[in-house]
Order: C-alpha cells, then structure tokens, then sequence
C-alpha cells in the first residue's frame, strides 16, 4: 500500500486528494469480487469493476438535477398523499426534458412510507411513470444526514424566508439515536422499498445514504451506513448500490463508501481545478464508473458552463442540485441567508423559476449544448 502511495503521488501530482482517498484502503482485490452469491444465506458481493462498467454502457451520460417539486419543502411535503403534486411534477420534468436532461436524483423518506407503505409505493411508482413518460430515469436516495433533525407527518412548514433548505429533514435523523426500535423500521422499510422496485429498468441506482457523516454526526453515521449496505445486498436488486463520497476529512466513512458501493459516486461544489483533483484522485483508486450526483453552485464557480463540459468529456454522469426554485428556497446560499426574503444577486442552485423561465437564458443554451437538445 506504500509503494502505491509512492506512486500514485508522483503519477497524479495532487497530494492534497490523492492522500485522502488513497488512505481509502481500496484494494483491487475488492474491485474484482465475484458479485453472485455462493450460497442462499450469503448477500452478495460488491459488483465486479466489469459488471459495474458493462452496466453502465446501457446508459450513456446521464445528466440531469437533484429534484423535488417546487410546491414541496422537503421529502415529506413531496410524497405524503395530500400534497403529492404529480401536475407540477410533470410540468417541472417536461421543462428538464426540454434541455436535453434524462435522469433525476430523488429523495425519498422512511416516515412517507411508514404511515402508509402501499400508498408510498404507488406513488413512488407514479412518480416513475411520470418520469419515463418525459424519456428521465431515476436515482432514489434513501438516508440522508442533511438540515433538519426532526420531522413529523402531516402538514410541513412553510418556508423560512430567504434561508437555504429551511424545512429540508433528515433521514432517519435523531430519532435513530432516541428510539433504539427505529432500526427495525427502517429494515423493513429498505427492504420493502429494494425489492418493489428491484428489477425497475427505469431506476438507474439505489443512492443508499447521502452525506452520511454530515450535520456533526461524523462516524456516528457509520453503523446504519454499514446497516443499510447490508439490507441492500440481502435484497440484491438488479441495479447498484451506492453511496457517494462527499467529505475528505471523514476517512472512516469514505473508506466504506468506496469499497462497498458498485459505482463510485460524489459530490463537489468547487470551482473546475478542485473537480478535477477529485476526478484524477477517484480515477486513481477506482476503475468503476463515476457519477456526480451533486454540483453546480454559482458563487462558488461551480458551473454549468465550467463544469458540465468537463463531466461530458469524461462520461461521468453529472446531476446539480435544483431544477426549479421553489419551497426550498435553494437560490439562496447556505451561508448567506437574506431574511428579508429578497431575491438574491446570484442563484447558488437551480434552473428554472416556477412560471418555467429560465433564471439565465446564457445557461439554458449551455445546457442544451451540452446534451444535444439544440440539434433536435
């Protein structure tokens, strides 16, 4: 592991990533497990780096947004029956299917589904067919260590004015760490959820846990990260499993992310420089195929001029966070609120305001570049 230390510094010239995801441990042995089961009781292995790689040939480069609806505030606000807004979801995914997007990374939450699993379970397939009819696949996220740490059913909040994400909810949250019989729930739940939907051609993977480590949890999240790879296996779904590495201080957790997920996956908001170092960092300790599942943040020259281009070139799939402003109210920056409610100078996220005009016409012709859409 030292020699390939030695090596991989003097190859890639970037100490500062390849550092940490070299102290990832990531062994070609685990690359090349056989990914069929030896017997009933065993859950699978981690795909074969040729499985993973043949499976996403099929797909061609994906692009598209992390999305919710514009009238949602949060996962709960999107999926619960009396809000599950399948007009504004159409309308919202004919506009990303206008510029040439074909997939979305969608949230989905444990309480939807535990106060009324089959209901959740038809709209989550509706949400589907809604989806396909626009040509976009799907990446379902299930956990989710981001924002808000408690959450109930019914009525959400409205929004904060002029704060980022002000009625965003974790997943499972602290309640994980309050009611010791919540893991059973959510056993249920992630395997009710895998094997539903385990051979939907329409989904591309299964996004296990994002940001896990995040909002100060740090290796606490470890144990339900390890829990629901572990589910997830045991349901052995036709698509990957996946969970993307987004934080180089959390060495633990990365470590884990990338050794047990069958497509390397991540997040980055910088500039083009800091996304390449990544990109030379992951492709020095992975051979699968990588997808950005979030980017684009426009203050932090994180763009779709800069960025999506240089994704393209690379077949990496590339998602950014936010279609349409909305309830989130993620045109705002994380660490800049304007309590006023004012429109920000800059957007930090999205694409579209919700009468479906663009916030910048120079990035819609990008995008439509990028994808092919103006060529149609």
């Amino acid at each position: 592991m030292e020699q390939l230390k030695t090596i991989m510094m003097k190859n890639l010239k970037i100490p500062f990533l390849a550092f940490a995801l070299l102290t990832l441990g990531f062994q070609s042995c685990v690359q090349n497990q056989n990914d069929q089961k030896t017997s009933q009781h065993e859950t699978r292995k981690v795909w074969s780096v040729d499985k993973a790689n043949e499976w996403y040939k099929k797909w061609g480069w994906l692009r598209g947004s992390d999305f919710i609806p514009s009238t949602a505030i949060n996962q709960l606000e999107m999926w619960q029956e009396a809000t599950f807004d399948t007009a504004t979801i159409s309308r919202e995914l004919g506009w990303a299917e206008g510029i040439g997007m074909n997939s979305m990374r969608v949230y989905l939450h444990h309480k939807a589904w535990q106060q009324d699993p089959k209901g959740f379970k038809n709209r989550v397939a509706k949400y589907l067919d809604i989806a396909d009819s626009h040509k976009i696949s799907t990446i379902f996220v299930i956990f989710d260590d981001c924002w808000n740490p408690n959450y109930k059913i019914g009525k959400q909040p409205e929004p904060k004015p002029g704060i980022h994400n002000s009625g965003w909810v974790r997943d499972p949250g602290d309640l994980y760490y309050q009611d010791p019989k919540l893991v059973d729930t959510l056993e249920s739940y992630v395997k009710d959820i895998l094997t539903t939907f385990r051979d939907d051609k329409r989904i591309v993977l299964w996004d296990l846990y994002n940001e896990p480590g995040n909002s100060g949890y740090d290796n606490k999240s470890l144990p339900l990260l390890k829990k629901v790879f572990t589910w997830g296996r045991e349901v052995d779904p036709s698509q990957p499993l996946s969970a993307g590495v987004w934080k180089l201080a959390l060495k633990e957790l990365n470590r884990y992310q990338v050794e047990n997920s069958d497509v390397t996956t991540y997040h980055n908001y910088g500039d083009p420089a800091d996304h390449r170092k990544w990109l030379d960092s992951l492709r020095g300790v992975s051979k699968r195929p990588l997808i950005c599942t979030e980017y684009m943040a426009r203050s932090r020259n994180s763009l779709f001029s800069n960025i999506m281009p240089m994704l393209k070139s690379e077949n990496i799939g590339a998602y950014n966070w936010g279609l349409v402003a909305g309830k989130t109210n993620t045109k705002y920056a994380w660490d800049t609120p304007l309590k006023d409610g004012s429109e920000p100078k800059l957007w930090f996220h999205d694409i579209f305001r919700p009468d479906g005009s663009p916030y910048r016409q120079d990035e819609i012709e990008v995008i439509k570049v990028a994808t092919g859409a103006n060529s149609r």
